[in-house]
């Protein structure tokens, strides 16, 4: 929102008086589900995201509206049945990654000079939250690439994939069960791994919690460890670090 005003200054379309008085307002927008922090992306790197699950279909559907008329980015994740009904005749002004559970306004913009985001899941189950991962890191902005169902269950799966794990930046990496395959990749790669636990497994798995304590007990050291089935998280964990690796300006 501040660059956009700034923009609009240096264009000529408002004075530096106006810019000011705008800047100095409250940054951020009433919605009836909330506040939408409009500056977050230039604080943080990363911008709001609307969590849609829980919420209601058609406050979703007014904020998609404002921003579409408005030709601004707006990202919607866990997005349900109901809300993408409310959202369905808007389909094509919106991009709808149904097994990521994703709506955008606008498609991802990859930064070709950031280093590549590589999302592993261990199996097919793994997959949803594995997709909410790498559509996020997209739509942050990171070369994303992914690399499914290679657990440790068929590890040869895995070790013919060791090139393109030294090729990628940084490691997503998804698995429920006794979720050991990010210890496993975190001893051979260089690169920051990020694990994500998912709710999939038998009963003593405790849906989720298992390979959440697991990743926790890393013999691997410097595993960073998100919450169950928090692609999202693990993505703007990446963005953060790539935005780091990239900056080119003092800190």
């Amino acid at each position: 929102m501040i660059l956009e005003i700034l923009d609009a200054m240096e264009r000529g379309e408002i004075t530096k008086e106006e810019a000011a008085q705008r800047i100095a307002r409250q940054p951020f927008e009433q919605h009836i589900i909330g506040r939408f922090d409009q500056n977050r992306k230039l604080r943080t790197g990363v911008p709001e995201v609307i969590l849609a699950e829980g919420k209601d279909p058609a406050a979703v559907r007014a904020i998609y509206e404002d921003y579409l008329s408005r030709g601004e980015q707006l990202i919607a994740s866990r997005v349900t049945a109901p809300v993408w009904a409310a959202l369905e005749d808007l389909g094509d002004k919106l991009i709808h990654w149904e097994k990521a559970r994703v709506v955008a306004t606008k498609a991802p913009e990859p930064d070709p000079k950031r280093s590549t985001v590589l999302v592993i899941s261990a199996g097919a189950l793994d997959t949803p939250v594995a997709e909410e991962a790498a559509v996020m890191s997209e739509l942050f902005g990171n070369p994303t690439e992914r690399l499914y169902d290679v657990g440790v269950a068929g590890i040869s799966r895995i070790a013919v994939e060791l090139g393109r794990l030294d090729r990628a930046g940084i490691l997503i990496i998804c698995a429920g069960m006794d979720g050991v395959l990010p210890s496993l990749v975190a001893g051979l790669a260089l690169q920051p791994v990020i694990a994500v636990p998912t709710d999939v497994g038998y009963g003593s798995a405790f849906q989720g919690v298992a390979p959440l304590l697991t990743m926790l007990n890393s013999c691997a050291p410097g595993v960073a460890v998100m919450n169950i089935g928090n692609g999202f998280g693990a993505a703007v964990h990446a963005t953060k670090i790539n935005r780091l690796l990239t900056r080119t300006e003092p800190a």
